[in-house]
C-alpha cells in the first residue's frame, strides 16, 4: 500500500514545496550519476525532480521514472513529458501493461533516492526487490541508493517540536510535522501531519521504514548477486563511520 502522503493528489502537490531542488545535497550526488548514464531507472521516483533537472541539464538518454503513486507521477508529468513516467513497481512492471512484466537488462543505472529503499520492510520483499534490480541492470550497470544509518537513531528527532513551514501553492502557508509512533527492532513507524492554509484540518499519513546497518545491507546485496562498488557516509563522499547519518551505496552485479 502506498503511503497517504504520496497517493493523495493534494499532498503530492505539496511535495516539491517541502523538497525543492537543492534542499538536500543528495540532489547533486544523484544528478551527477544520471548525467553520466545512458539509461536510468529511478525507482520510487516520486515527482521525478532529479530526472526533470537532468533533462534541463542536457541529459539525452533514456530516463524512466517508476512509482506506484500515480499522484506523484502526475506532478512530474505536468512539468516534463520527455521523461517516461511509469505507474508501477519493480516486481510487477507497469500496472497498465501487465503483459510487459518486470524490467530486464535495460538500464546502466538503477537508483532509489529519498530513502525509498527503506520502504521495503520484510526480508521477503527486500530479496524480491533486489533480485528485480539485478535483473533490470545491463552487465556492468550500477545500483545507487541510500538508507539512514540506524546507529545515529535519527528517528529520535521526529517530534512535534520540529515543525517545517514553507510557502506552498498560491503563496499559502504549509506546515509538516513528524511524530514517532513506534520502534520495533529495525522497523520505525511514524506519522506525518500536513496542513495548508485554507484546509479545515491537517491530513495525516502513517509510514513504516526499515533501518538496516551496512553489514546487513551487504548480505542482502550479496544474496541478490550484487557487490558493493562504492560506499559513503555522506553526500560529499566521505567514508562511512559509526556517526555518519547516511549509508550511501553503489553496487554492481557480482
Amino acid at each position: 500500500m502506498v503511503d497517504r502522503h504520496f497517493s493523495e493528489p493534494d499532498l503530492a502537490d505539496l511535495y516539491d514545496y517541502f523538497n525543492p531542488w537543492g534542499s538536500t545535497p543528495q540532489d547533486d550526488f544523484y544528478l551527477d550519476l544520471v548525467l553520466r548514464s545512458r539509461a536510468v531507472l529511478d525507482v520510487g521516483c516520486g515527482t521525478g525532480k532529479i530526472q526533470r533537472v537532468a533533462r534541463e541539464r542536457g541529459q539525452t538518454g533514456r530516463l524512466v521514472g517508476l512509482d506506484p503513486a500515480a499522484a506523484m507521477l502526475e506532478v512530474g508529468r505536468r512539468d516534463r513529458e520527455d521523461v517516461e513516467w511509469v505507474h508501477g513497481d519493480l516486481l510487477a512492471g507497469p500496472y497498465d501493461d501487465p503483459g510487459h512484466g518486470p524490467f530486464t537488462g535495460a538500464f546502466d543505472l538503477v537508483m532509489m533516492s529519498g530513502h525509498a529503499f527503506q520502504v521495503f520492510t520484510s526480508d521477503e520483499e527486500l530479496h524480491a526487490v533486489l533480485a528485480a534490480v539485478r535483473r533490470a541492470l545491463v552487465p556492468g550497470g550500477r545500483f545507487a541508493f541510500e538508507t539512514r544509518n540506524p546507529a545515529v537513531r535519527g528517528w529520535e528527532a521526529w517530534t512535534p517540536e520540529r515543525v517545517r513551514t514553507v510557502q506552498g501553492p498560491g503563496g499559502r502557508r504549509a506546515t509538516s510535522v513528524h511524530r514517532l509512533r513506534e520502534v520495533r527492532g529495525d522497523l520505525v513507524t511514524f506519522t506525518s501531519d500536513y496542513h495548508l492554509e485554507g484546509w479545515s484540518e491537517p491530513v495525516v499519513s502513517r509510514s513504516t521504514l526499515r533501518f538496516l546497518d551496512a553489514d546487513t545491507l551487504d548480505r542482502f546485496l550479496a544474496q541478490a548477486g550484487l557487490a558493493v562498488d562504492e560506499r559513503y557516509g555522506y553526500w560529499d563522499r566521505t567514508p562511512l563511520t559509526a556517526t555518519s547519518t547516511e549509508i550511501i551505496t553503489l553496487a554492481r552485479p557480482a
